[in-house]
C-alpha cells in the first residue's frame, strides 16, 4: 500500500509552490522571480516521481483504499476529505504532472522577460495543484471546490494579459460560459444532498463518490436507491458541467477565445487539465451513466456531433493556435462519444494519447510564432528550412492526431470508432450507426485541417509574418491586430523549448503502443490491451470491455484519414501565399497573436494567392463565422432576451417597486416632519406654556386615576 502522505504530497508539493510564490518571491523578492519556474518545476519533478511510483504500486495490485477524513458531519450526510485512488486517478495524476512539468520547462525560454513572470507560475502552480486535487477526491463537494478552482485559474490564465481587452473579454467568456454549465453539476449536488436519508437508510454517504456509484446499481432487494427519472436528471446535471469544460456543443464557444492566454498555457489547458477535467467527470461517474440509458444517449449523440462540427470549423481559421482549439473540441467529442456508446477504456485511452500530441502541437505553434512573429497562417510559410526540428516535431503531432499507425492517436481512435461500428454498447444501435458517421466524418476533415495548417506554416514562400500582417491591416483599414511582432526571428527555437517538444514528441509516437499493445501478447512485460483493462478495472459494476483490434476499421479510418492529407496538398502544397486577409476570415481567428518580438528583419513577403477555401462562398462565411453561434449567445439571448427581458423585468421592479417603497417611506417621514416642524416656533412662552400645560396634565391625570389605582 502506499503511505497516504506520499499520495497527498502529489497535490500538495505543487500547491507549496503557489504558496511560496505568491506570498514570498512575489511580493518579497520580485527581483529573483526568474526562480519562481524553477520552484515549479522542482515540485512536479517530484510529483511526477510519486504519480510514476503510484502507479507501478496500483499496477502491482498494491491496496489503494482510504478512510476519509470528515470535515463537516451533516446528519445524514458529511463533507469528507480523502483520496479515491483507482487506475483511473494514477493515470490521470501521472498525464497531469507530467505534461505540466514539460509545459512549465518550455515555459522557461517562452515566457522569459515578462515583467510578470513570477504571477505566471504562480498562476501555473494553482492550476496544476487544482487538477490534481480534482482527481484524487473521494467527495463529491471536495471535487466541487477544486473544480471551481481549475476554473478560477483558467480565468486567471486566460487573461494573463490583462491589459489587452481582447484577453480580459476571453477570460470573462471563459468564465461565465464554464460556469453555465456548473449550474447543471451543482443542482445535481443539491439533489443528492436533499435525498440524503434515502442514502442514510441504506448506510450510504450521498456525497462520498463510492457510494453514489453504489446507489445506482440495483443490486440490493430493494433496488438501488438512485432511479429512474432522478437518476437521469443527476447524469444530465454532472455532463453539463462536463460540457461547459471540455467545450461540448453549445457550451463551446470559449475554448477558441482561450487562445488570449499564452501559449504554454494554451497546450496545459488543451492536453492536461481543464477540458480534461470534463471527460474525466463523466468517467468518474460512469456507473451512474451506465444505468441511465437516456443520458447514455445523449452523452453520445453530442460527442459525436461537436467532433463533427468542430472538425469543420477547424478547417477555415487562420490562427494555427485557433486551428488546435477547434481540433481539442472535436477530440474531446470522440472522447465523449465513447463514453456515452459505454466504451470506457478507448475513452481514458484517447483522453491519454491525446495528452501527448495536443501538447506538442500548442508549443509547436508557440514555436512558429516565436519565429514569425504571428499566429496568422496566412503570413507564415516556408519555416521548415528555418525551423527543421519544430517542422519535423509538429509533423509527429499532427500524423498522431490524425491517426496514422503506428503512431499514439491511431490505437486510440481506432479504438473509439471500432466501439461505434460494433455497436454493442447500452444505446440504441442508430445511436452507434449515428455516432458513427459522425466520427468518420470528423477524422476526415481533421487529416484536412492538420495538413492545411502543416502546408500552409511550413512550405511554399515565407510571406511576411508579424510586420506583413499590420501592413496589411493599415492598408485596408482593419483594426491593427494586438500583440503581433513587427520583427520576425526565422531561426529555431531555443533548445529549453525543443526539448519539452522532443520528449512529447516521443510519447506521442510510442505511448499509445508501449502502454496498450496489440497484435502481440506482450511488449516489454506489458501485456496486449493493458491500458484498456488496467482503466476499466475502476469501474466495479460491470462495463463493456475494450473490442479487440478491428482490421477493417483500421483500414478504413486509415483511409479517409489519407483522403484528407491528398486533398490538403492537392490544395496548399503550392501554394506561395494565400493573400490578405478579409474582414470574414480575421474574424475567423487570424487577428491576435503573442509573439515576444525578439530578433531580425523580416524576410519579403511572396506573392499573394488566394485561399482556397474562399471559393465556397455562402459555406466559407457560415464557417468562418462559426455558425453565428457568437452571434446567437450575445446578439440574440444575452441583448435581447437577457438584457430587455430580464434585465429589463429587474430594473422596473427596481424603480416602480423598490424605489417606489424607498421614496414613500422617506415622503411619509417628511409629513410627519413639517407637523412636528409647527411645535418648534423658538418662542420662550410657547415653550413655558407646553410645559405647565404638561404639569396640568399629569396633576389631573395623578388625581383621576392614582386615587384608584391606590385603593
Amino acid at each position: 500500500m502506499v503511505a497516504e502522505p506520499l499520495v497527498w504530497a502529489i497535490f500538495l508539493l505543487p500547491l507549496l509552490s503557489f504558496l511560496l510564490i505568491s506570498l514570498v518571491i512575489r511580493p518579497l523578492l520580485n527581483r529573483f522571480a526568474a526562480v519562481s519556474g524553477y520552484l515549479l518545476i522542482a515540485s512536479l519533478a517530484v510529483s511526477l516521481l510519486l504519480s510514476v511510483i503510484v502507479l507501478l504500486r496500483l499496477a502491482q495490485g498494491a491496496d489503494s483504499s482510504y478512510a476519509p477524513h470528515t470535515w463537516i458531519d451533516l446528519g445524514d450526510a458529511a463533507i469528507e476529505l480523502g483520496i479515491l485512488l483507482d487506475p483511473v486517478t494514477a493515470i490521470m495524476l501521472l498525464v497531469v504532472s507530467g505534461v505540466s512539468l514539460l509545459v512549465q520547462i518550455y515555459s522557461l525560454g517562452y515566457m522569459r522577460g515578462d515583467p510578470s513572470i513570477a504571477r505566471y507560475f504562480a498562476y501555473m502552480s494553482l492550476f496544476t495543484a487544482s487538477m490534481l486535487g480534482l482527481v484524487l477526491s473521494a467527495n463529491i463537494v471536495q471535487l466541487y471546490a477544486f473544480w471551481e478552482l481549475v476554473g478560477l485559474s483558467s480565468y486567471l490564465l486566460i487573461g494573463f494579459w490583462h491589459d489587452r481587452p481582447s484577453a480580459a473579454a476571453a477570460a470573462k467568456k471563459a468564465f461565465i460560459v464554464t460556469r453555465i454549465g456548473d449550474v447543471g453539476f451543482l443542482l445535481a449536488i443539491i439533489y443528492l444532498f436533499f435525498h440524503a436519508g434515502e442514502f442514510a437508510a441504506a448506510g450510504l454517504n450521498p456525497l462520498h463518490i463510492p457510494d453514489i456509484w453504489q446507489a445506482a446499481q440495483p443490486l440490493a432487494s430493494g433496488g438501488a436507491v438512485l432511479k429512474g427519472t432522478a437518476l437521469t436528471l443527476v447524469c444530465l446535471g454532472i455532463f453539463a458541467g462536463a460540457a461547459g469544460k471540455s467545450g461540448q456543443f453549445p457550451l463551446h464557444s470559449w475554448l477558441p477565445d482561450a487562445m488570449e492566454g499564452p501559449t504554454p498555457v494554451s497546450a496545459l489547458i488543451h492536453a492536461a487539465t481543464m477540458v480534461a477535467a470534463g471527460v474525466f467527470l463523466v468517467a468518474r461517474f460512469f456507473p451512474l451513466f451506465q444505468e441511465a440509458r437516456e443520458a447514455m444517449m445523449v452523452v453520445a449523440l453530442v460527442g459525436g456531433f461537436t467532433a463533427f462540427a468542430a472538425a469543420t470549423l477547424g478547417l477555415v481559421m487562420d490562427d494555427i493556435k485557433r486551428v488546435m482549439a477547434y481540433s481539442t473540441i472535436s477530440q474531446l467529442g470522440y472522447m465523449m462519444a465513447a463514453l456515452g456508446l459505454g466504451a470506457f477504456g478507448p475513452a481514458l485511452f484517447h483522453l491519454f494519447t491525446h495528452a501527448f500530441f495536443k501538447a506538442l502541437l500548442f508549443l509547436g505553434a508557440g514555436s512558429v510564432n516565436h519565429a514569425s512573429g504571428t499566429f496568422n497562417m496566412r503570413y507564415m510559410g516556408g519555416l521548415r528550412t528555418h525551423m527543421p526540428w519544430t517542422y519535423v516535431l509538429l509533423l509527429v503531432g499532427g500524423l498522431s492526431l490524425v491517426g496514422i499507425a503506428p503512431l499514439s492517436g491511431f490505437w486510440s481512435k481506432d479504438e473509439i470508432i471500432t466501439a461505434a461500428w460494433l455497436g454493442e454498447g447500452p444505446v440504441d444501435p442508430w445511436v452507434a450507426r449515428t455516432a458513427l458517421a459522425l466520427l468518420v466524418g470528423a477524422a476526415l476533415l481533421t487529416a484536412f485541417y492538420t495538413f492545411r495548417m502543416v502546408f500552409l506554416t511550413f512550405h511554399g514562400e515565407f510571406r511576411g509574418g508579424g510586420a506583413q500582417e499590420l501592413a496589411d491591416a493599415e492598408a485596408s483599414g482593419r483594426p491593427q491586430p494586438t500583440a503581433v511582432s513587427s520583427e520576425a526571428h526565422l531561426a529555431e527555437s531555443p533548445g529549453v523549448m525543443v526539448a519539452p517538444m522532443l520528449a512529447l514528441a516521443v510519447g506521442a509516437m510510442l505511448a499509445g503502443y508501449v502502454a496498450n499493445p496489440q497484435w502481440v501478447k506482450s511488449l516489454l512485460g506489458i501485456p496486449a490491451h493493458w491500458f484498456s483493462y488496467f482503466v476499466e478495472s475502476a469501474v466495479l459494476y460491470g462495463h463493456r470491455e475494450t473490442p479487440p483490434f478491428n482490421w477493417a476499421v483500421a483500414g478504413i479510418s486509415t483511409a479517409v484519414a489519407l483522403a484528407g492529407i491528398l486533398l490538403a496538398y492537392l490544395l496548399y502544397a503550392r501554394v506561395r501565399n494565400a493573400g490578405p486577409v478579409p474582414a470574414a476570415s480575421a474574424e475567423a481567428g487570424g487577428e491576435d497573436s503573442e509573439a515576444s518580438g525578439h530578433g531580425h528583419a523580416h524576410a519579403p513577403p511572396a506573392p499573394q494567392q488566394a485561399d482556397p477555401l474562399e471559393r465556397g462562398g455562402v459555406v466559407y462565411t457560415l464557417l468562418s463565422r462559426k455558425y453565428f453561434v457568437d452571434e446567437l449567445y450575445e446578439g440574440l439571448l444575452v441583448k435581447r432576451v437577457f438584457y430587455r427581458y430580464f434585465a429589463g423585468i429587474t430594473d422596473w421592479l427596481d424603480r416602480s417597486l423598490v424605489d417606489g417603497i424607498v421614496d414613500f417611506t422617506g415622503w411619509t417621514t417628511r409629513q410627519f416632519g413639517r407637523l412636528a416642524v409647527q411645535l418648534q416656533t423658538g418662542q420662550v412662552q410657547f415653550y413655558g406654556a407646553v410645559i405647565v400645560l404638561g404639569a396640568v396634565l399629569i396633576l389631573v391625570g395623578y388625581i383621576a386615576f392614582g386615587t384608584r389605582l391606590g385603593g
